[in-house]
């Protein structure tokens, strides 16, 4: 919804792309809190409990993740560990298993690493500072804020992305959010807005009301209270605002990866614990340039080769680039030895809660269903490239 067309020879109440007076600011505040009590969200799993440990295990869920996907795996991180000692504890191959397909895995060893600072630090007890919560692995000052807000009322603004969308279109701020001088305007618009009272209610209101009403495609507009304020809505300007991150063409990598497969398992390579996909299993990888013969070698190592296949290839993308994986799949006749270090023979029934990587995870489980890998090509001529 982009707002009512201007009238035939009207002008408007403001020129474009002028912020609007911050005067009322308290008004902006008021409204949100009224709104968040008959309209918010007050059922969320992490609501009603002002306990530290389960706000900051249910923010660092939600970064860059929407709420329903975060439910269950807050659930099950719950279950396994009710507190932060127990998380702190925990082996951190088993928080990545429990992680796997919530993406951007470095929130889950920065969520393990932050468990072991608190206890270790502060005795398992959660600073309230925002400055000091900012400190730890993970958090971030939007987060920090967040934590302090909803576990000890800490009056500290918030700037998420729902907040950021709602605030560039209320006041009409200009320009992409993630550049620096945007970003500052909105943390300072963020601080001013602020009330004295009920902080929890608006923090909360305010992520309610970029989640539900103000969202990034199709808003409620018509629903919206702050129409006859919101610059975007005024100047027809909805889908424009917040701007979007300028367009780039992302560099490709292309790289080939072995299913090698014997009597129902499958070999996974522990990958390094900085890079994509840090200190998660995923399948042994080779450049574009490879060549048949390395993985034929590769699987000759680790048994006596029986088939060779192509599978269905796949893409994936990253922040800063796109991944194009093509898949041979290689059936072992006979598996020599045990694994190496570094190595794990993975039964294809447990791939679903292994510690994989999301589309590693989908191919295994897509195998698992579809028949053994026997009999499913045929060997790979010497020196030919996949």
């Amino acid at each position: 919804m982009n707002g009512p067309p201007p009238q035939s020879g009207a002008k408007a109440a403001h020129p474009p792309g002028r912020e609007l007076d911050l005067q009322d600011n308290r008004g902006f505040a008021r409204h949100i809190i009224a709104w968040h009590k008959h309209a918010g969200r007050h059922d969320l799993p992490w609501q009603g409990r002002r306990e530290a440990y389960r706000i900051w295990l249910s923010e660092i869920m939600l970064q860059q993740t929407q709420v329903a996907a975060v439910k269950g795996y807050y659930a099950r991180f719950l279950a396994a560990y009710p507190t932060v000692e127990a998380l702190a504890a925990a082996p951190e191959e088993r928080v990545l298993e429990l992680w796997s397909g919530l993406g951007y895995y470095s929130r889950a060893r920065n969520l393990h690493a932050c468990a072991r600072q608190i206890v270790q630090q502060y005795q398992g007890v959660f600073p309230t500072d925002p400055k000091r919560l900012a400190e730890l692995p993970g958090v971030g000052r939007s987060t920090a804020a967040a934590v302090a807000v909803f576990s000890a009322g800490v009056r500290a603004a918030i700037l998420d992305g729902n907040v950021k969308r709602v605030l560039c279109r209320v006041f009409g701020v200009e320009g992409y959010p993630g550049t620096r001088a945007v970003h500052d305007r909105l943390w300072s618009l963020a601080e001013e807005l602020l009330p004295h009272n009920e902080i929890e209610a608006y923090t909360q209101g305010l992520m309610d009301f970029g989640a539900t009403l103000c969202t990034p495609r199709k808003p409620r507009c018509a629903d919206c209270f702050f129409k006859t304020r919101c610059v975007a809505w005024r100047d027809q300007r909805v889908a424009e605002l917040p701007f979007k991150k300028p367009s780039r063409t992302y560099p490709e990598r292309r790289v080939w990866m072995l299913v090698l497969h014997h009597a129902g398992e499958v070999l996974l390579l522990r990958r390094p614990a900085r890079g994509i996909w840090g200190g998660l299993w995923s399948l042994p990888e080779w450049p574009e340039e490879a060549t048949s013969a390395a993985a034929v070698s590769f699987a000759a190592l680790r048994g006596q080769v029986a088939t060779v296949a192509r599978l269905a290839p796949f893409n994936h993308g990253f922040t800063h680039y796109r991944l194009a994986v093509e898949v041979v799949a290689i059936d072992l006749a006979s598996r020599d030895g045990t694994a190496q270090p570094g190595e794990l023979w993975l039964d294809l029934g447990d791939a679903r809660g292994a510690a994989l990587p999301a589309p590693i995870k989908r191919l295994l489980v897509a195998l698992c269903s579809v028949s053994p890998l026997h009999g499913a090509g045929t060997a790979a001529p010497q020196g030919e490239r996949f």
